[in-house]
């Protein structure tokens, strides 16, 4: 049966995950993966290739002939695991890329998230740097999303503070983060500046609403997100108690730190304040 496949339990478990985080209040968030060849072979006989085609906005041209498991438009990750047929599904896209089908799930008249654009543009940009990479994850992260009031929107200075704030953060992501100024969501502007950001980064915030992460499985995409907003709510916690640090990690420190763990760090992050 298809919803005991491994991948589709992991889809679930991180969607149920970010849920008890506090990261998908009523129908916030949405969450897509791509399939791999030998699980499309496992399923395939359980799905229906004879629904219509719905354009879906944009070309994906890499991604024609692909199958995606997605969260549903309007439907709440608390049900993951309790109506997983009505709160997911599966779609595979046509060989041009411009149209997608309902194969599987959906039940209820249920229909793929309002922001497939921007998933599937993003796993566009991302497998034409490496085919590996088959996970796009939204979710409505408090403390990263406060942070877009009161800092510069800005890649820099994201990047940076995140940095500070845990030594760790240079080693999960080390090329940075991404920031976009509001813009509305399900939008095909949004999509393309999303994915615009996912050329260099491994996670995109959208400013007062959320953060994209992108990975190649359920456990590092999922801890990428989650390290970068427990991250965020450290900088909550000691904004709240001075505007100013006495103490931080300075350049040189995160030089050592990237020498030690051999990762690669911009020196645009590194600027001294």
């Amino acid at each position: 049966m298809i919803l005991e496949q491994p991948f589709v339990q992991s889809f679930i478990q991180m969607g149920t995950d970010g849920y008890d985080l506090g990261w998908h209040e009523r129908n916030g968030g949405n969450l897509s993966y791509r399939l791999k060849p030998s699980e499309v072979e496992a399923v395939k006989s359980e799905l229906n290739l004879n629904n219509p085609w719905t354009p879906i906005g944009v070309q994906v041209e890499n991604l024609g002939g692909e199958y995606f498991l997605v969260t549903g438009s309007g439907r709440f990750f608390r049900h993951l695991s309790d109506r997983p047929l009505e709160s997911l599904g599966f779609i595979e896209l046509d060989e041009t890329g411009t149209s997608y089908r309902i194969v599987y799930g959906f039940e209820n008249g249920g229909k793929p998230t309002s922001e497939l654009p921007s998933h599937l543009m993003n796993h566009a940009v991302k497998v034409a740097i490496d085919p590996e990479y088959r996970i796009i994850y939204h979710a409505h992260t408090t403390n990263l999303i406060a942070l877009t009031f009161v800092l510069p929107l800005q890649d820099e200075v994201f990047t940076r503070e995140l940095w500070e704030m845990a030594t760790e953060c240079p080693v999960v992501f080390p090329e940075g983060v991404g920031v976009i100024g509001w813009m509305v969501p399900g939008s095909i502007e949004i999509a393309y500046a999303t994915s615009n950001k996912m050329k260099d980064y491994d996670l995109a915030i959208w400013a007062h609403h959320g953060t994209f992460a992108a990975g190649k499985d359920f456990d590092t995409t999922f801890g990428l997100m989650h390290t970068a907003e427990k991250a965020a709510e450290i900088l909550v916690k000691v904004l709240s108690m001075s505007p100013n640090k006495a103490q931080t990690i300075q350049p040189q420190d995160f030089r050592d730190v990237a020498d030690a763990f051999r990762v690669t760090l911009d020196e645009r992050f590194l600027y001294n304040k």
